[in-house]
């Protein structure tokens, strides 16, 4: 019997992956069980990986000629509460409804024997995501200032979905968005990590005593960020995809404008294993302030606090690459040798750039 490499990523059968002592992330055999069974093309399936996520795992998938792409959570065990799959699909498919761009579910796998994790497939978008390298149609000073431009307007969109009514009115209970932010992810710190970091608890301390009022209830998508928009394939710069709504809920808008200037490529700002989209640090991008000032003046939220959510977000993101590097360390990322490695150093570079939004000592 031919041995299957553990780590390996893909294989055909259910036989192969059940003689790994690390699980797959695609079987292909029973991929193409289901998809035959929910009409999603036909005969064999090819496959490629896609995205920058560090998270949960996305594959291009084509049946003939139909192109699909199927979403899953990382390999198990997974800590409570993330990786929710089923959830992630139900969002996309209510702010749909909404105008939101996204993907158009089209099947859900709620049974987690079929991939070890429940899953998701949805619709393939044509189009460009920018990361480290700017496409030449959006190359020009102009169309960088419009792709800047674009970014924080779809953020004012998702954020101006009514959420007082209907299916996404039950997502989550707004009131208590913040301080709950900040317990569930200091309790998430004890379970991500096999290192000692006292800077994690100092502050998350800052931000309890600090703790602002929220201003406004709406939908947040928890993970905005250029690499996470989809581009039109020519000028003008326009977003026709929002991706990755696992974090998404009902809460306050400004944690998601905190996470996106937080972790926004600038000139002259410090790097941290955070910046996924290089490419704004060169001339013709807005800066943070200006994308704040566009904020403020389509939003009219007073933005006086903003370093606290800011602080916040890098404050999050280290204890969630934390978890990235601890799942490294334990050998569950063996094809990981640029991202997870860094993060040794990386985490603490993170709740450095944190505490210096904070201005705290």
């Amino acid at each position: 019997m031919q041995s299957v490499p553990d780590g390996t990523e893909v294989v055909a059968t259910a036989s192969e992956a059940a003689r790994l002592n690390l699980p797959p992330f695609l079987i292909l055999d029973a991929v193409e069980e289901f998809m035959t069974a929910h009409g999603l093309g036909t005969g064999p399936l090819s496959w490629d990986r896609i995205g920058d996520g560090q998270s949960n795992v996305t594959f291009r998938i084509q049946r003939g000629g139909d192109v699909f792409v199927l979403r899953r959570g990382p390999r198990p065990p997974l800590p409570k509460s993330t990786h929710d799959m089923v959830r992630e699909a139900r969002i996309q498919q209510l702010i749909g409804l909404h105008g939101i761009p996204v993907p158009k579910v089209l099947a859900v796998c709620a049974d987690a024997s079929v991939l070890g994790v429940p899953f998701y497939i949805m619709s393939f978008i044509e189009g460009t995501i920018i990361t480290d390298r700017i496409p030449a149609y959006l190359a020009s000073a102009g169309q960088r200032k419009a792709t800047s431009e674009a970014v924080i307007d779809s953020l004012i969109q998702v954020h101006q979905v009514d959420v007082t009514a209907g299916d996404l009115a039950s997502l989550a209970k707004p009131a208590g968005y913040l301080r709950r932010q900040v317990e569930r992810f200091s309790n998430l710190w004890d379970t991500n990590t096999t290192r000692s970091l006292p800077e994690v608890a100092r502050i998350g301390g800052w931000l309890e005593r600090n703790l602002p009022d929220s201003q406004a209830t709406a939908l947040v998508h928890g993970d905005f960020r250029i690499g996470n928009l989809m581009f039109a394939l020519q000028a003008p710069a326009q977003v026709t995809g929002i991706l990755d709504w696992e974090m998404a809920t009902i809460g306050d808008p400004l944690a998601d404008l905190g996470y996106l200037t937080a972790t926004y490529a600038e000139a002259g700002s410090p790097r941290t294993p955070l910046e996924l989209t290089s490419v704004t640090r060169e001339p013709g991008y807005l800066g943070r302030d200006n994308l704040v000032a566009r904020y403020q003046e389509r939003t009219g939220l007073d933005l006086t606090a903003l370093p606290w959510y800011q602080t916040l977000a890098l404050w999050k993101a280290a204890i969630f690459c934390e978890a990235i590097y601890s799942r490294w360390m334990n050998g569950e990322r063996p094809h990981d040798t640029s991202f997870a490695p860094i993060l040794k150093d990386g985490v603490p570079r993170i709740l450095e750039r944190s505490r210096e939004f904070a201005g705290c000592s």
